[in-house]
Parts: structure tokens; C-alpha cells; sequence
């Protein structure tokens, strides 16, 4: 038996931008590729100055690189991939992100890539990828790959630059916090229990009123623990949902006893770019935080941010992203994967250059919002960075008031407990309304759950019924949920080749691992309830061409005697590394006498959690029950084919014990 062990390292990328003054508002680009939103980004950030420092002692996440590159190019983009408005055109020279279809071979994809001279680095235990490329060529193979049948996107990985509006840095009273009903939440709670991981440009730790906030973070610019604010603007936005409060020492948060998970993205100039942003999400969502902040604006426009704050999502996190500084409608896509923030004023109007769309979720103060500085004291800043932050203490608040409520009822109760502004029910420019801490901490600890019974509703939309296929076959998934989807599982036969945990579900199958004649599929669906639903089966005919290795895998008699050559087996998911919530576990496997002869197993500490045959198998391993206990898990994939011969690979994992 061969033993493979597996581990995988990823890396990030660097950010570069523009001086620093009093707050920031970036502009956006947004493009589509194929089913997606396309081109990535980058926004900028809000205020100060000088260098602090914060230094952890956690080890280097597996998926982190050496060192980031900050290369970037001004040239202008193609028409299929260029936005209709914003100002940015720096991205990273050599790199782009890219997302496969569920169940393409890991094989599959590297040789898509290597057609482009392109290598994939993994981030984290998602699906999202960065892809280093010759330089200068990122361009051209964004064009000739955004419409590839099995990529679910591919965009550019952008730099925003940002723009700022003067505020006044010496305005001394928080009147953001009896304006959103703060002190009558906080007779429940102080979001003690909850960590926020702030996406920024660090946080000064030696701050008085956020040093005993902090929990370990990384930086994702430098890809070490050094989390120390190089900017200013993260320890404004980290004060503002969860400087410590009553302790007779400067400002009061939304928040106050809630902790800070201070993930650095950003360049000493501020700024950063997508595929940071997208590491930290999943770095904090796979320790288990169930908030983030991101005051970059453009959030939504970008398939890889929406695709790892689904990530988040599915793990009972809450996404919140500011709504951008620009004062225009950004016409943004909706998105329920993020909870873009617009900036209101003292008398609940929305402030000039708060940008606005049908995108926008939620309004949130934003103006003069008294807060830390990173030079030790106190400050008032203004912005939808500022906003970000106020609305997710919000939900810190209703989530420690009522740990046990699932994310999507903490997300329901803040829309419908907001105070509604402008146009009734949503509107682009307040989204539901303005957050009222008051009514949504009460609604939360009034509470009674409401059981939801209702299963998705999920069908095959290609190929149909009757199609003859052959080879890598794409197939199109419809699924819907009264709530929300978490998760689709594609059955070809009795086996489960690929899941999916991100809209719009799509999947790639490798039918060469079914003989040749008739193959049922199945779509089967699943909500956070655990609620689960099948669609019709829909049989297609496998045609694959006949080679004489496939044809002796099917005689054992022949085959034992001459084969003895094992399969190759490789678990794609998950890396080494911290895992949390529900974890895809994905099995890809090959051999010389063709894949049709292969039956995979996947063992989790031992013990049989799934079997199927052909190329690849993939299942949903949950970490939430008790008796899933924290530490390390052993991950193993065994692979045998029709001669007999095996081999195994296995990743260790670990569950954190501790809370966030």
C-alpha cells in the first residue's frame, strides 16, 4: 500500500496604494465571465497615519506564501472584462483567481492552466484558487478562459486606489450609539463571547482601549503574525465595533466586549488586493469566527470575495462590507453572500458620498464616529468604513445574546428589526433600514425558534435526459431554499462525485470513471435545517472511447497477474490546517488501467464515511456535533482498482475548541 501524505501551501499577494488623510471611498469595476460576476479588485481605505506594533504567536496558516509580489500594471483592460465605471486599472502583474466547477479533477485543472503556463496555489480549505502566470500575459488569459465550460469564473486580481472625505477629527460626542439604541442593548449583552475579524491594515495592540481585545490574526501582506496597523485605518474600524468599553478609559464601541481578529491585507499605503481579502475570510471562518468587517468598497462586484464570504456563510458567519465612499449608484448585483452597508448622519439621512444601489443591505452611522486612532488616542472619522464595523458590533451583540441562533435568523432579525428609511421595505439607499441594536438584541433574546421544515427545491438543468456524453461533462444545477442552500451533492450512479457550497451550483463530472452504457444523476440538496431534497434522475449514455487498458481493468483474472501497478489518490480537500462547521472532504484518483475500475474510501479518524467508485468522490463532514471533539482529525482516502492494488493518502486537520 503507498502512502501519500498531503499538504498544501498557498500563497497571497501584496497591495500597494495612495497617502493617507481623513477616509477613503474607492470606485469599482465589475464585469461578468461565463455564469459569474468577473475582473477582481481592490478598494482603498480611511485616514491616519504612523506604525504601531502587534505581534502574535500563531504558526503561519498552511495556505500562506514566502512572500507576496506587488507588481502591478496600469494597462487597460479588454472590453469582456472591463467595468462600465470605476477608476481603477492596477491589478497584479502575473496572477489572476479562478474558481473550477465542483468535481474537476485537480488533473483536469492543472492541465487548463498549464496550458497558460499558469500554476494553482489553493486558498485554505476552499474552492478558490490563485493562479501565478508569466507576467505581463494576465490579460490575455483571463479573455481566453472566461468562458471555459468547466471554471465557474476567472478575474483579475485588482489594487483600488482610494479617495477620502474631510471629517472632523476632533468631534468628541458618539451619538451613533444612542442613535442606534446601543445602551438599552447593552443591559442584555457586551458581545462577550464573539470575535469580529476586522479585514484592514492591522490594529495597534498596544492601544489602550484594544489590547485586551485582540485574538490572533495574521497578515496576509506579509504572510507572518506581525498584525500591527502600518496604515491607521484598521484601528479606526476596529474600535468602532469593539473598543473596550466601561473601563473608564477613552471610547465607547457598539460592542465593547467582544474580541478583535486583526487580519492584515493591506500595504503600508493602504490597500491591498482581492485574493488578500478572500484568505482572510476563509482564515478567520475556519477558526470559527462568525463576524468580519471589510471596509473596502467594490466588495460586491468581485466573484472571489462573494464566493469565500459564502465560504463564511455556510459556517454561520455574517459578512458585512461598506457600501463605497463614491456617492453614485454603483449597480452592483445583489448579493446574500455579503451585507454591504450604506452611511447615514445624525438625523438618519444617507450622507452625500455614501454610495447607494439595490445592492445595499442595511444603512449604519457613518459620520464623525468617535473611535480609536493609531496614535494611541481618540478621533472622529467618517466614512462607510466606519459603518461596516457599527453594523457588524450590531450583529456581535445579537449573536451573543442568543449564541445558538443560526446566522440566517441573526441576519433576518437585523433586517426587520431596522428602522425603516426612505422608500418602505428595502430601497437602494438604506437597504432595509438603519440598525437598531435595541430592537434586534430584544428580538433576539424573545426569541422563540421557529422550525423550519421546508426542504430546498433542486433540479438538473443540463445535460438532459437522453444526452450521449463523454469525457469531462458539465452540469448545470437550479436550487433554491426559503431560507438558504448550503450545499449541493452530485450522484452519478451510487456514488458522490462532487459538492458544491456556493451558488450558482454547477459542477464538472468525470464520466470516464463509469463504464460506457447507461449513468443516472442526481442532484441533492440541503439547507442549515437540515432539510435535504433530490431532483428528478436524469440518465444520459457514457461514450467514452475504448483503450486496451480499460478493457483488460475488467478482467480480474488477466489483470492480477500483470498489473500491479497501484492507483494514484490525492485528497484535494481539505488542506492541513484548521477546519470548522461543515468541511467538504474531496477524493480525486487515477490508474493505468483507467478509471472505471477504482473504488475510493474516505475515513475520518478511522472510521467509514464514504465509498463510491470512478475518478472522484466528495462528502460533507460536519465538525459541529460534540462528539466531534476539538484537536487533531486524520483525514485518509484509500483507492483500489480492479487488480487489487491500493494506495492512501491522508491530511491531518484540527478543530479548535475554543468559541468565537
Amino acid at each position: 500500500m503507498t502512502n501519500n501524505n498531503k499538504t498544501i501551501t498557498i500563497n497571497n499577494a501584496p497591495a500597494l496604494l495612495a497617502p493617507s488623510k481623513n477616509i477613503f471611498i474607492p470606485t469599482i469595476f465589475r464585469s461578468r465571465t461565463h455564469h459569474c460576476l468577473a475582473a477582481t479588485i481592490f478598494a482603498g481605505f480611511v485616514y491616519f497615519m504612523f506604525f504601531t506594533s502587534a505581534i502574535s504567536s500563531a504558526a503561519p496558516p498552511a495556505h500562506a506564501n514566502g512572500h507576496a509580489q506587488n507588481n502591478i500594471t496600469g494597462k487597460a483592460l479588454p472590453d469582456n472584462v472591463h467595468s462600465k465605471h470605476g477608476n481603477s486599472k492596477e491589478w497584479a502583474r502575473g496572477r489572476i483567481l479562478v474558481m473550477p466547477r465542483a468535481g474537476l479533477p485537480a488533473k483536469a485543472l492543472a492541465n487548463i492552466l498549464k496550458e497558460h503556463d499558469g500554476k494553482a496555489r489553493k486558498i485554505g480549505q476552499s474552492d478558490l484558487y490563485v493562479v501565478d502566470l508569466p507576467e505581463y500575459t494576465e490579460e490575455g488569459v483571463i479573455a481566453r478562459l472566461a468562458h471555459h465550460p468547466h471554471l465557474k469564473f476567472v478575474e483579475l486580481d485588482y489594487l483600488e486606489s482610494p479617495t477620502y472625505i474631510p471629517n472632523d477629527t476632533y468631534y468628541p460626542n458618539a451619538w451613533h450609539l444612542p442613535k442606534i439604541g446601543a445602551p438599552l442593548a447593552w443591559d442584555n449583552t457586551l458581545g462577550a463571547g464573539i470575535t469580529i475579524a476586522s479585514l484592514d491594515s492591522g490594529v495597534n495592540s498596544a492601544h489602550p482601549d484594544l489590547a485586551a481585545q485582540l485574538v490572533p490574526g495574521w497578515n496576509f501582506y506579509d504572510n507572518n503574525s506581525n498584525t500591527s496597523d502600518v496604515y491607521g485605518h484598521g484601528t479606526i474600524v476596529a474600535g468602532a465595533a469593539a473598543a473596550a468599553s466601561d473601563n473608564s478609559t477613552g471610547v465607547t464601541s457598539v460592542a465593547g466586549q467582544a474580541k478583535i481578529m486583526p487580519i492584515r491585507v493591506a500595504a503600508p499605503n493602504g490597500s491591498g488586493y482581492t485574493s488578500m481579502i478572500a484568505n482572510g475570510l476563509i482564515y478567520a471562518a475556519d477558526r470559527g469566527v462568525r463576524v468580519a468587517s471589510i471596509s473596502f468598497a467594490n466588495m460586491p462586484s468581485r466573484s472571489t470575495v462573494v464566493n469565500a464570504a459564502q465560504y463564511m456563510r455556510n459556517k454561520n458567519g455574517l459578512v458585512f462590507v461598506s457600501a463605497g465612499n463614491s456617492g453614485i449608484d454603483e449597480n452592483f448585483n445583489p448579493t446574500t453572500a455579503l451585507i454591504p452597508v450604506s452611511a447615514t448622519d445624525g438625523n438618519d439621512a444617507k450622507t452625500s458620498w455614501s454610495s447607494y444601489g439595490n445592492y445595499v443591505a442595511v444603512s449604519a452611522p457613518g459620520l464623525s464616529i468617535w473611535t480609536t486612532n493609531n496614535n494611541g488616542g481618540y478621533s472622529a472619522s467618517s466614512g462607510t468604513s466606519l459603518s461596516s464595523p457599527v453594523a457588524a458590533g450590531v450583529a456581535a451583540l445579537m449573536m451573543a445574546a442568543n449564541p445558538g441562533m443560526r446566522n440566517t435568523d441573526i441576519e433576518n432579525t437585523l433586517f426587520s428589526t431596522a428602522v425603516d428609511l426612505g422608500a418602505a421595505g428595502r430601497d437602494p439607499y438604506y437597504g432595509y433600514g438603519r440598525v437598531d441594536a435595541a430592537a434586534a438584541v430584544q428580538a433576539v433574546v424573545s426569541d422563540i425558534p421557529e422550525l423550519d421544515n421546508e426542504a430546498p427545491v433542486v433540479a438538473i438543468l443540463d445535460p438532459l435526459g437522453g444526452a450521449t456524453i463523454s469525457d469531462l461533462v458539465p452540469v448545470d444545477i437550479e436550487a433554491f431554499d426559503n431560507v438558504d442552500v448550503t450545499r449541493v451533492e452530485l450522484w452519478v450512479n451510487n456514488t458522490s462525485v462532487a459538492v458544491d457550497t456556493t451558488a450558482p451550483f454547477a459542477f464538472t463530472w468525470d464520466s470516464n470513471g463509469v463504464a460506457n452504457g447507461p449513468a443516472n444523476l442526481i442532484a441533492r440538496a440541503f439547507d442549515a435545517a437540515g432539510n435535504a431534497a433530490s431532483s428528478d434522475t436524469v440518465q444520459v449514455t457514457v461514450d467514452n472511447p475504448d483503450t486496451a487498458k480499460e478493457t483488460n481493468a475488467g478482467s480480474p483474472t488477466q489483470t492480477a497477474a500483470i498489473d500491479t501497478k497501484p492507483p494514484v489518490v490525492q485528497i484535494v480537500n481539505p488542506s492541513a490546517g484548521n477546519v470548522s462547521g461543515n468541511i467538504t472532504i474531496t477524493v480525486n484518483a487515477s490508474d493505468n488501467s483507467g478509471a472505471t475500475g477504482i473504488n475510493l474510501f474516505i475515513y475520518v479518524d478511522g472510521n467509514l464515511e464514504a465509498t463510491g467508485t470512478g475518478s472522484t468522490l466528495s462528502t460533507n463532514w460536519n465538525t459541529h456535533p460534540k462528539r466531534i471533539e476539538a484537536g487533531t482529525h486524520t483525514i485518509k482516502a484509500v483507492a483500489t482498482d480492479a487488480a487489487g492494488n491500493s494506495a492512501s493518502a491522508f491530511v491531518n486537520v484540527i478543530k479548535q475548541s475554543h468559541k468565537r
